[in-house]
């Protein structure tokens, strides 16, 4: 057994959960009324979801150069892509809930008067509720590698 691989399995995982409660938390918080503190909290929450997603991403380049599957697993393994095409797919889909949850966090700091538009509110749940179940793909494609498929 390769402690390394094993101490990168975890990580990811951790991470990969992480996400996965931030996306959550945005889905909550995302409601009729956002006051200032609301906004700036989704911004802070945003931007750890930025820095989880980057970790993700070299913990798991990690685990393909030095894991046990080897990297040739991972680079011909229809499945492995599928399941990147899934995590790009929500890195995509969370550029605009980002850009506005920035552009909301300083005009309600410059104006406290200010009010989040209905518009820009169902677009945003839109978006966080598309990533939500495009994420949902990740662990079933992970699974499937887990257990062999698409190699």
């Amino acid at each position: 057994m390769d402690t390394t691989d094993l101490v990168l399995a975890i990580i990811h995982h951790l991470l990969v959960f992480s996400l996965a409660g931030i996306i959550g938390a945005e889905f909550v918080l995302i409601r009729g009324d956002l006051p200032a503190a609301t906004l700036k909290r989704l911004a802070g929450i945003d931007r750890h979801y930025g820095i989880i997603a980057a970790l993700i991403i070299i913990v798991g380049i990690g685990r393909v150069v030095w894991g046990l599957k080897g990297w040739e697993f991972y680079v011909y393994n229809w499945v492995f892509w599928a399941k990147m095409a899934a995590f790009g797919t929500v890195g995509l889909l969370s550029i605009i809930p980002t850009v506005r949850f920035m552009s909301w966090s300083r005009q309600a700091s410059a104006n406290p008067a200010f009010a989040v538009p209905v518009s820009e509110l169902a677009s945003v749940k839109t978006y966080i509720r598309a990533e939500a179940f495009v994420f949902l793909l990740i662990p079933v494609f992970a699974a499937a590698m887990a257990r062999g498929y698409g190699y």
